[in-house]
Parts: C-alpha cells; sequence; structure tokens
C-alpha cells in the first residue's frame, strides 16, 4: 500500500508539474526549454503510473485521478499562492474516499 501511495504521489508530481511548466511556456511566454521540461515529465508521468502492482488499468488511472485532484489542490495552495477553500477541502476528501473504494474495496 505505502508503494501504491508513494508512486501515486510521484506520478502526480510529474504530471502537474509537467503541465505547470507547459503553461508557464505557452500561457506566460516563459522560455521554451520550460516547455520542453515539461514536456518530459508528463512522459515521465505515464511512465511512472506503469509500475503500480494493480492489474487494472482502469482502476489505476480511475484512482489516480483523485489523488491527482488533491495533488492539484495542494499544488495550487503552494505553487500558485491561491488559498483552497473549505469546499476544495471537502471535495479534496470526497476524491480520496472515492479511490480507497476504487482500489481497495473486496472484490470476488
Amino acid at each position: 500500500m505505502v508503494m501504491a501511495i508513494v508512486l501515486f504521489l510521484f506520478a502526480g508530481l510529474a504530471e502537474i508539474g509537467g503541465g505547470y511548466l507547459i503553461w508557464l511556456w505557452l500561457r506566460e511566454g516563459k522560455p521554451i526549454y520550460l516547455g520542453v521540461f515539461g514536456g518530459i515529465a508528463l512522459a515521465l508521468y505515464g511512465v511512472i503510473a506503469a509500475f503500480q502492482s494493480f492489474p487494472s488499468f482502469g482502476r489505476v488511472y480511475a484512482a489516480y485521478g483523485g489523488v491527482f485532484i488533491v495533488l492539484a489542490v495542494i499544488w495550487g495552495w503552494l505553487v500558485d499562492k491561491k488559498t483552497p477553500d473549505v469546499y476544495d477541502w471537502i471535495g479534496a476528501f470526497i476524491c480520496l474516499l472515492g479511490v480507497s473504494v476504487i482500489l481497495w474495496a473486496p472484490r470476488h
């Protein structure tokens, strides 16, 4: 379980960080090398996610989506300096509950 969480966190940081670098390049006129590094980080995200031990691609990516939402809220708070409100945190918590159900519900 710890490894699954670590992989989700690294994948999320690669995806959000890569997207952010491309955002900076295209939307804020930053140097193109940021866009290139962003593209590399996005590709790395796909590789990291593939190391999950869960057998179903769909479940892994559905669960990762919830983790991504939480990480995006935190990224916005720490990097973009946009303080999340109570509804952001409630939504993030609901997403984590969904991730828990998707990954660890008993199945036959």
